[in-house]
């Protein structure tokens, strides 16, 4: 299920040409946010799982999260074994972020044992998690008309209905970030309730509930001091512009990078050229939030290690702007061979109606997909 016209090309086309009888995609006319609300929907109804059982692939399902917690550990695990730092350094984490998946999946790293000082939020445009570590309101401010306009077509931006601003990394284009209410419970089980385990884990539930019906009734809410202290113990948090985006992945691109100085390298092919680095946009926010970090916690008392988190090939035109000057870049010579002719490939998906809501959907599964 994806955002119909709200992925570049290359992402649509890695899902729809795929043409097993037993894979089914679907193209909402909606936003990330409706498509996410849909699978909640289906996995809270009743009636859909009396005939058919459900399971989801993204970080609705915890399975995702155990996943995304190897990346953390595997970083510095590397950077130990080269000696770069040992199991007390001070290591921050900058995750560009959007549905709060990756960054909580550190954060439960970090409660695992593994080394980290800080999660660095990375977010573009559409900065719901910035104000609350800010304010500690968690506030939907949609945007319309020419102020929501921002990004490429070409790369999957389009103005959305229910007031998400266009960047140029479409990826984090949420009003929502659907993992925060899992961080919120632990944080609430933190700093709320007495007693046994079993009455904290009650409270914080209840106190979580709370805060979702407001955010469905009012579009926000807000949390006490104590609760927002406790969130700032582990996390920080920047916003980074569309323009800052751009001017990132040109100042990356001018840099030599050791770890690039090879096409050959361990890198995924694509990202490197002549010893230069090309940053996707999204990942280009993480990195330009890492610097802005640095200057609060420099090396070397200080490690930051920034993820990346999607390939440059998929947003072609945000690159292009950022490199359209540099005389030796052409991103036709730099495209992995996988996604050479996948523009081409017979496609197939399905177009579901934002508006025949949940029914439609159940619909659509009972009549393609056998009961159990």
């Amino acid at each position: 299920m994806h955002p119909s016209s709200k992925i570049s090309p290359i992402q649509e086309a890695q899902m729809t040409s795929v043409l097993d009888e037993n894979v089914m995609n679907l193209a909402v006319d909606g936003s990330f946010d409706d498509c996410q609300d849909f699978v909640k929907a289906l996995f809270g109804d009743p009636d859909i799982r009396q005939t058919h059982k459900l399971a989801a692939v993204n970080s609705i399902n915890w399975a995702r999260i155990l996943a995304q917690i190897s990346y953390f550990a595997y970083s510095v695990g590397s950077l130990i074994r080269k000696s770069k730092i040992n199991s007390s350094s001070r290591v921050r984490f900058v995750v560009p972020t959007g549905n709060f998946g990756d960054v909580l999946a550190g954060y439960f790293a970090k409660r695992m044992g593994f080394p980290a000082e800080k999660f660095i939020i990375a977010v573009n445009e559409n900065d719901i998690l910035q104000r609350f570590w800010a304010t500690g309101y968690y506030e939907k401010k949609p945007i319309h008309g020419f102020q929501s306009d921002g990004g490429f077509p070409q790369d999957g931006v389009k103005a959305h209905e229910d007031g998400v601003k266009e960047t140029y990394s479409p990826a984090m284009d949420i009003l929502v970030s659907s993992n925060f209410e899992r961080l919120l419970w632990f944080l609430a089980l933190q700093v709320y309730g007495e007693g046994a385990i079993e009455s904290k884990r009650k409270t914080a539930g209840e106190k979580v509930k709370l805060w979702l019906d407001e955010l469905k009734s009012s579009g926000g809410f807000g949390v006490e001091p104590m609760l927002l202290e406790a969130a700032k113990a582990d996390f920080e948090s920047e916003r980074v512009s569309n323009n800052e985006t751009i001017a990132m992945i040109t100042e990356q691109y001018s840099l030599q990078v050791p770890a690039a100085s090879s096409d050959a390298s361990r890198g995924t092919a694509g990202v490197t050229n002549k010893g230069k680095y090309i940053l996707d946009p999204h990942s280009a926010i993480g990195v330009a939030a890492a610097h802005r970090s640095i200057e609060r916690a420099p090396p070397p008392e200080t490690t930051h290690i920034a993820l990346a988190t999607a390939h440059p090939a998929k947003f072609a035109s945000a690159v292009e702007k950022a490199l359209s000057a540099e005389q030796d870049f052409k991103f036709e010579a730099l495209l992995p061979e996988q996604f050479i002719g996948i523009e081409d490939l017979p496609k197939r998906k399905t177009m579901v109606k934002k508006s025949d809501g949940i029914e439609g959907l159940r619909a659509f599964i009972r009549e393609n997909i056998p009961s159990h």
